[in-house]
């Protein structure tokens, strides 16, 4: 006897024509989730100033995942497949402040900190609508929270005369969807189709000096943003009652956009120019990376630099 709260309907007789089913769910490429599809390439380097002992600076990059494996079945081999997997993927750059390369610390115990955050209390939300955006949002924020309590217990714990800082910038995301969390003045940028966009704003107070050559013709998201000097009004592990300011922002990817993280080390010594060249050329995102922090070097080198390039192939 059938389940009285259950309506039960009969397929559709066949008339010739290929019916809607099972057949039809099985074709994955019409039904394939973005974040199966989305590839991306990554590249990363850094080093320390030419006058630093130290790099206080650290980076991330990560990928998230979670599959479908077919351990045994009686089904033939063409109706299932053996595994089904999503990804989802971040790229994180802290660059610590404090006096003789204590500041490297502060970034270690940021990031360290974030990543078990995320391997313990994340979601892994890799298909991602508006409901589940505001989720990651909220959540996102929480961890730095949590992120910016840990570095300064930790300082106080060891007794630290001097509180060590942190800036703390993280992109991340799955399929067409890539969100930015920030605190302090290192920086994200997106490059597409041949403009420079930075995605977020430095946490910093007055003028900054100019540059030797001109800046690159720049959208920024956040039209709050501007370019300030080194005086620091939000950091990780900063004192206070209320702690920093945290921006978290969402935006839609698209084919072979170029996303750069990195510290001040690199925009301090290389203009925007010349990074708009750089991310557009054809080289490989690791070759980039490299190109990056040399032409940092190269102008002067005094700061730590990080470079992390994604580029992303999202398939029609």
């Amino acid at each position: 006897m059938s389940d009285p709260g259950v309506t039960m309907t009969a397929p559709d007789e066949d008339d010739g024509d290929e019916q809607p089913g099972i057949k039809a769910l099985l074709e994955s490429y019409k039904y394939a989730p973005p974040s199966t599809t989305v590839e991306v390439t990554f590249g990363a380097q850094s080093s320390p100033g030419r006058s630093r002992l130290v790099n206080e600076d650290h980076y991330l990059v990560l990928r998230l995942g979670r599959h479908q494996e077919t351990v045994m079945t009686s089904l033939p081999d063409e109706l299932i497949a053996s595994r089904f997997e999503e990804q989802g993927y971040a790229m994180v750059v802290a660059d610590g402040m404090g006096a003789s390369g204590a500041g490297e610390a502060a970034s270690h115990v940021a990031i360290a900190t974030l990543v078990h955050l995320v391997r313990y209390f994340g979601k892994w939300n890799l298909r991602v609508d508006d409901v589940i955006a505001h989720d990651i949002m909220a959540r996102v924020k929480s961890f730095y929270r949590h992120v910016d309590s840990v570095v300064v217990a930790y300082h106080r714990n060891a007794g630290a005369v001097r509180m060590d800082q942190t800036t703390l910038t993280a992109i991340f995301g799955a399929g067409h969807d890539l969100f930015f969390a920030h605190v302090g003045h290192s920086r994200a940028y997106l490059l597409r189709n041949g403009q420079l966009m930075r995605l977020t704003r430095d946490h910093t107070v007055g003028p900054r000096p100019p540059t030797a050559m001109a800046r690159a013709p720049l959208v920024d998201v956040n039209v709050a943003a501007r370019d300030l000097t080194h005086i620091l009004t939000d950091t990780i592990g900063m004192r206070g009652s209320v702690g920093p300011t945290i921006d978290i922002e969402r935006l839609q990817l698209v084919e072979n956009d170029r996303v750069l993280v990195c510290t001040n080390g690199l925009t301090d010594m290389v203009d925007e120019v010349r990074i708009r060249e750089v991310l557009a050329s054809d080289q490989q995102p690791d070759a980039q990376c490299r190109a990056l922090v040399d032409l940092a070097l190269a102008a002067g080198g005094v700061d730590d630099v990080t470079a992390l390039v994604a580029r992303y192939h999202i398939p029609r």
